[in-house]
């Protein structure tokens, strides 16, 4: 009877041993493909492999900025569903017939030699040299269905003088691709689409788009057409706190004009444009913060979501 308990104990760890070595090699060769095609850093929080379902779930996949800029988040990809061809590996193919990505944040960062940590990127540069380089042999990809849910952009520029000038673009968009067969065309689509969809132009990887096969999009301002000139929120905070708050990253930010503690209302210029705070008591600790932003008559809703951004970055 002992025999027996000990033999099935050992099955069990056995089981559990080579789950976590299949899970750590899976993780492993994620995070050196990315790193390989972009040369840039990631990491994976946890990973779940069903073998009878043939799924993957990925949690928490961030890329970071490449060597000469802030050891920032460049991809932030909370959640990472896929429905796999486990057969195809006896092919030497990686099947997936579906992959759906929810890209919370890209981080585009200019550093103070004025150079984009995007456009800094192995794929951007490998691609835009004089010398075409032949290409390293990888294994056969086939994704028939690609599901890109993109968030938002966060433009940092350290190039100014003083503190960076921050940015974020809310995208909010979800989009469909068919018959993806590279690695640099999945990396170049998580990329290049949301800066696309934030109307940011003039980037490297646009070109990389076109040379790997991905269908370049127009770049359209995606804010241009709504005009919308301020961004809301709701913060589980006193008025006085978030106040407090918003003058400080406000007074970092740009130049304060007026201010009404009593009324809550912040007059100041960031990055060129009028921008107005304003505070709105829902109760004795919730308040709504709403900013919003114009430069010469125009919306600059950028603007507004930037200083939003640092003021949930000053109340977290």
């Amino acid at each position: 009877m002992r025999k027996k308990i000990g033999i099935l104990i050992l099955v069990v760890v056995l089981l559990f041993v080579f789950c976590l070595a299949r899970d750590f090699f899976i993780k492993s060769l994620i995070g050196s493909v990315a790193a390989s095609v972009t040369g840039a850093p990631t990491s994976i929080g946890s990973l779940s492999l069903s073998v009878i379902r043939q799924t993957v779930k990925i949690s928490d996949f961030k890329m970071y900025n490449p060597k000469g800029f802030p050891r920032d988040i460049l991809v932030d990809i909370p959640r990472i569903n896929v429905a796999c061809n486990l057969g195809a590996l006896i092919t030497g193919k990686i099947h997936l017939r579906q992959l759906d990505l929810e890209i919370k944040e890209i981080g585009m960062v200019k550093n103070k030699e004025g150079k984009l940590n995007i456009d800094s990127l192995k794929i951007a540069e490998d691609k835009s040299g004089k010398e075409e380089k032949k290409p390293a042999k990888q294994m056969a990809m086939q994704i028939d269905t690609l599901g890109l849910g993109m968030g938002r952009v966060v433009s940092r520029d350290y190039s100014v003088e003083g503190p960076p000038v921050i940015k974020v673009y809310d995208i909010n968009l979800k989009k469909t691709y068919k018959n993806i067969i590279i690695a640099e065309q999945l990396l170049t689509l998580i990329i290049s689409e949301p800066l696309k969809a934030a109307g940011i132009q003039g980037l490297k990887v646009y070109g990389v788009a076109m040379f790997t096969g991905v269908a370049a999009l127009p770049v359209v301002a995606a804010f241009t057409f709504s005009g919308k000139d301020y961004v809301q929120e709701t913060f589980n905070v006193t008025m006085d706190r978030a106040y407090d708050a918003g003058l400080q990253v406000i007074k970092i930010a740009g130049k304060i004009e007026k201010e009404n503690k009593a009324g809550g209302v912040i007059s100041a210029v960031v990055s060129g444009a009028r921008v107005t705070f304003k505070l709105k008591k829902l109760s004795e600790r919730s308040t709504q913060v709403t900013i919003s932003a114009r430069k010469t008559g125009l919306p600059q809703v950028e603007t507004a979501s930037g200083v939003m951004y640092q003021l949930s970055e000053q109340l977290k």
